[in-house]
């Protein structure tokens, strides 16, 4: 284990449903499987069509009606016996409601000994089979219940095994559970656009759904809190973080967090993201997906002091672990135009019992006050655009600004221009696109060789497209670049423009009105 993980499990030493608390006792998943414990199977009938075997017939009724010592003491005296049991179980029944019983007999013995998924380990080294096959083969069964209780045990021996998951079976795994969390997603925003449209907004063809698909739609949403769970266990342990990075985890979190999810989710993603940054090599590269912008906005319209919590813990990270001093700069930076700072002073303004948001309030603001006495116009500007929210903040239009500091976008392989292009392509904003417009022109206004490079990096034919777009700021700001663009000679044309403006003041009001005429 890492010092790392040593850090996180230190500091939060049980996760929610690890000690059974309010949370774990009202989610969907403990409610169902309450009402599955109470609804016994029968193992004769199984045992008598010959479903199962005389063996597994006789350990299963006795564990089942077993108390915690009895229990134990069975797995003590019989302990290969649980696993081979148990999976031939899965293997062979197919009534879900079967499975389901089984799966929470499964999670309930792990809960009581975490030590216990060393049984499937065991078993599976005997047999020289996958510990992980029986489980993520459940994960593809149609039924919520059953792929989510078993996504819970496969997260459980994930972590409290000795050794862990394979590589292969491991991206299986995150990518289900990224793709879960993604359709939770998107049905939960599909049933909150049909909530919000009346009934003389829906077409003809709208169907509306019956109460039992509904119901199916409600539990499916409400599953999202169970795979964020699972994600809060695996993303406590270092390897597993990078392999989650890998298939795209990171963007996907705030994919999610950006649609409408309840505050319960948001703290749990949050929560996943606040993990990561506990690596430093992750905490350096966090902010290339916005994590900053998209957590200072929910910050701003959070009114739940957890969520709240969360957020300044994971803003203190971004602070604290990158071992490259300039990225804590950069994130300092970033948080400064992100308005974090009056984030933080109306925060003070709150009586918090907790005294770590109370202590993350004053390192951040110790911090972000130091970062803009020392904010150079064009660390500014760098972030702003690395950010990907571009506004008339004033270096924008400053002639001083670029005389100064237009050579240094050239800086980092054209970093900061390639940015500009690829939000020119990219965004929809008419704001970003008139602002990413303008400072083309003004790069390639001060730059002597700024028209060259905007040509190679395509950025001309980009703004060229937006002399048709539809908004008319965009197209007066793109209207500009392009003239930028063609003229060869600004000193000359500086020149002529003041010889112009001087002969107009010049100039009688008769004279004008019959030039005007001519």
């Amino acid at each position: 284990m890492t010092s790392t993980d040593f850090n996180v499990k230190s500091i939060i030493p049980a996760l929610p449903d690890e000690r059974i608390d309010m949370l774990a006792a009202t989610s969907v998943l403990q409610q169902q499987a309450t009402e599955i414990r109470n609804q016994r199977v029968n193992w004769q009938s199984y045992h008598q069509s010959l479903m199962i075997s005389q063996e597994d017939y006789t350990f299963i009724v006795a564990f089942d009606n077993a108390d915690a010592a009895s229990r134990e003491a069975q797995l003590q005296d019989n302990r290969s016996q649980c696993a081979k049991t148990f999976l031939n179980l899965l293997g062979h029944v197919s009534k879900d409601q079967t499975i389901q019983y089984i799966l929470v007999m499964i999670d309930d013995m792990l809960q009581e000994d975490h030590s216990r998924v060393e049984i499937f380990r065991e078993h599976s080294l005997k047999k020289r089979e996958s510990v992980w096959g029986p489980f993520l083969n459940l994960l593809n069964r149609p039924d919520g219940f059953i792929m989510n209780m078993t996504s819970r045990i496969i997260a459980k021996i994930a972590c409290w095994n000795q050794e862990l998951m394979d590589r292969s079976d491991l991206q299986f795994y995150l990518t289900w559970l990224k793709d879960q969390l993604k359709q939770n997603s998107e049905a939960l925003t599909d049933a909150n656009l049909h909530g919000s449209r009346s009934a003389q907004d829906l077409s003809p063809d709208y169907v509306f759904k019956t109460p039992a698909e509904q119901h199916e739609e409600n539990l499916n949403n409400e599953y999202m809190q169970s795979v964020a769970r699972c994600l809060q266990m695996m993303l406590r342990i270092d390897e597993y973080r990078f392999a989650f990075v890998a298939v795209d985890g990171i963007s996907t979190l705030l994919t999610v967090l950006q649609g409408r999810v309840n505050f319960q989710v948001q703290y749990q993603l949050i929560f996943c993201l606040w993990v990561l940054t506990f690596n430093p090599l992750l905490a350096e590269k966090m902010n290339k997906f916005s994590v900053i912008p998209i957590l200072a906005d929910i910050l701003s319209d959070s009114v739940k002091e957890k969520v709240t919590r969360i957020i300044l813990a994971v803003f203190r990270n971004l602070i604290e672990k990158p071992e490259e001093s300039t990225v804590s700069k950069e994130h300092c930076i970033a948080m400064v135009q992100c308005k974090v700072l009056k984030q933080l002073s109306i925060l003070e303004q709150r009586k918090f019992d907790d005294e770590d948001i109370v202590a993350d309030i004053e390192f951040l603001n110790e911090k972000l006050q130091a970062s803009v006495q020392d904010l150079s116009s064009f660390d500014e500007y760098a972030t702003e655009v690395k950010s990907g929210r571009l506004e008339w903040s004033p270096v924008h239009k400053s002639a001083k600004f670029w005389r100064e500091n237009a050579p240094r976008l050239n800086e980092k392989n054209y970093e900061l221009l390639r940015i500009l292009i690829h939000l020119l392509e990219t965004n929809r904003d008419p704001l970003v696109l008139s602002v990413a417009s303008f400072d083309i022109g003004e790069y390639v206004r001060h730059y002597s060789r700024g028209k060259h490079i905007i040509e190679q990096l395509g950025g001309k034919q980009l703004v060229m497209q937006l002399l048709g777009h539809e908004d008319p700021n965009v197209r007066y700001e793109a209207l500009l670049a392009v003239q930028k663009l063609m003229v060869h000679n600004w000193e000359y044309l500086g020149r002529q423009l003041e010889k112009e403006q001087t002969q107009s003041t010049k100039q009688p009001t008769g004279a004008g009105n019959l030039a005007a005429k001519a």
